[in-house]
């Protein structure tokens, strides 16, 4: 098992070492455990740890088959998962739509402030005026019964079922790149039109994520398939790396979301 670590960047150990403690006590006690939200990135280093257990399983589910964040339920190989054992409620927010408007910035934000860490809300989704939220069914009466404000605006949380959730589908635009190298500043530059000294600077400012987790360092080394989000440039994805070409600069497909 301690192979496993070569394969995956330094900061990313304490979330394998947390999913190891969980799969090792699903082991010994014979019993399903279900996890937080994980965002994509941190799924495929569940999958990853999992794969190397020969009666461990694992299935996720984040409310909707479209869900971005989704809850592990790591069990034994002799359970049959339900989907009521991922223990996920959804909300509608019902909020006055003709004086104002909501965000996913604001309703986070919110969210937030209650005191409760991001990994117990799941995708906050959108459909025009209609919003709404899955979150950890433990924390349902908690959120409901504190949230009344998003911003200045009143709203009402509607608890409602999961097959009522909103449909929300990514779409990925794919361009090919060229970047002098696989540095943060220098991906981040190349696909953006930015200069290497302005991508820096976003960086450090902390402005940057990949993989959903913010990065300040910007000799940070991209790999294929990461996901990186730039504050107020959207969201784009290493699709692939082909090589070098004859001037020495790396060739990329990069994905845009629409």
């Amino acid at each position: 098992m301690e192979g496993i670590y070569q394969h995956f960047r330094k900061e990313e150990y304490a979330f394998i070492d947390q999913i190891l403690d969980i799969t090792v006590q699903v082991e010994n006690e014979y019993t399903p455990r279900l996890t937080d939200f994980l965002d994509p990135r941190q799924r495929f280093i569940t999958e990853t740890v999992i794969g190397s257990y020969e009666t461990i399983r694992v299935e996720f589910f984040g409310g909707s088959e479209h869900s971005e964040r989704k809850r592990a339920l790591i069990y034994p190989d002799y359970y049959e998962p339900q989907e009521a054992d991922f223990k996920i409620a959804l909300f509608h927010i019902r909020y006055p739509v003709k004086f104002t408007a909501l965000s996913h910035q604001k309703i986070l934000g919110t969210l937030m402030s209650l005191g409760v860490k991001r990994e117990v809300f799941g995708d906050i989704l959108n459909e025009g005026e209609e919003w709404q939220f899955f979150l950890d069914e433990e924390m349902a009466d908690y959120v409901s019964g504190q949230l009344e404000k998003i911003g200045k605006v009143n709203v009402m949380l509607e608890k409602i079922p999961l097959d009522d959730a909103l449909i929300s589908v990514e779409e990925w635009e794919e361009q090919m790149i060229t970047t002098a190298s696989l540095r943060l500043d220098a991906v981040l530059g190349s696909a953006l039109n930015l200069s290497r000294q302005k991508a820096k600077q976003m960086v450090v400012s902390g402005l940057v994520k990949v993989n959903w987790k913010t990065i300040e360092n910007p000799d940070f080394e991209c790999e294929e398939q990461d996901v990186l989000s730039a504050r107020g440039y959207g969201r784009l994805k290493l699709m692939l790396i082909h090589g070098r070409t004859k001037k020495n600069k790396i060739r990329l497909d990069i994905g845009f979301l629409k």
